[in-house]
């Protein structure tokens, strides 16, 4: 059901003539369309790369209805509405649907770390919330619990509604046994732009990108390839992106994105606290990375 290119876009700020940022709703569609024509085949906004976490709701819910508006169901929205709160991911789970989204991605809880048990509980109690499909994220990197793969084909059993996760805990072995035991509709999508290959071979349908935010046809174009058989294709575009993919997670997501999207003009860089500038260091290794993969001059 989800497949190709799907971009976890950022949420563009501005200053708007004063101190505090706020949503820049404007830039927010115009890179909407941009992802629209070049390829990519559906777009997560409020994940963590639209710094969902600093969202007040009404952002929140704000920046998934102007999505939803500039899409017209010209690909798939799937908006990510998780919460460490059941209670709050069912309400933010429930807007989204009742805006139009075609999907929702939902984050493990994070911070109070939740048993297994647990885990299918909350992720149960979202999924019967609502009738639109669930994709689960997990991330154990950054939420401190990782989604066993028996979990998950627990929930993939029990819950029609969920039917695929974004996988990010790097492990091949992991989302292979997913993969085994979830059966074949169910969606493995990789949550490492660095994997997307790998990911595919293994039976993978897709990757949430980050690197998409800046090359969104050729993050569509190695999926597509990939897809046709042209392994070969897909390896020369996997092998091209990758430094390019090292430099955009130089430091914690969404900061190095956003900083090169400032540098190739297609938004302002400017993030909110705790996420900062980059390191000057940093900052220069990104360049050279945009330089030699003929982004910037």
């Amino acid at each position: 059901m989800f497949r190709g290119s799907i971009v976890a876009i950022v949420t563009p700020f501005s200053a708007s003539g004063g101190k505090d940022l706020v949503v820049d709703e404007k830039k927010l569609r115009d890179l909407i369309e941009f992802h629209v024509k070049n390829g990519t085949s559906g777009i997560v906004p409020c994940g963590t790369t639209g710094e969902s976490a600093t969202l007040s709701f009404d952002e929140h819910d704000r920046v998934i209805e102007i999505t939803i508006e500039q899409v017209k169901k010209r690909i798939p929205v799937i908006a990510g509405t998780g919460s460490n709160s059941t209670q709050e991911a069912i309400m933010l789970t429930r807007h989204a649907a009742k805006a139009g989204a075609d999907a929702s991605l939902q984050v493990s809880p994070y911070y109070n770390r939740p048993t297994q048990k647990g885990l299918y509980e909350h992720f149960k109690a979202v999924a019967e919330s609502v009738n639109i499909p669930i994709i689960l994220y997990n991330i154990a990197s950054r939420t401190g619990v990782n989604i066993e793969p028996e979990t998950i084909a627990k929930l993939a059993h029990d819950c029609k509604n969920i039917v695929g996760v974004k996988e990010a805990s790097g492990n091949l072995d992991q989302m292979s046994r997913i993969k085994q035991l979830s059966g074949g509709n169910f969606d493995l999508i990789s949550g490492d732009d660095s994997l997307t290959l790998p990911v595919l071979s293994i039976g993978g349908t897709g990757i949430i990108s980050v690197v998409a935010n800046i090359v969104p046809r050729d993050v569509a174009n190695l999926v597509a390839e990939f897809e046709k058989g042209n392994l070969k294709k897909a390896q020369e575009i996997h092998y091209r992106l990758l430094p390019l993919i090292k430099a955009i997670f130089i430091e914690t997501n969404p900061i190095p994105v956003k900083t090169a999207m400032g540098l190739l003009g297609m938004c302002e860089p400017d993030l909110r606290l705790p996420m900062c500038a980059m390191l000057p260091e940093n900052l220069e290794k990104l360049k050279k990375a945009l330089k030699d993969y003929g982004l910037l001059k």
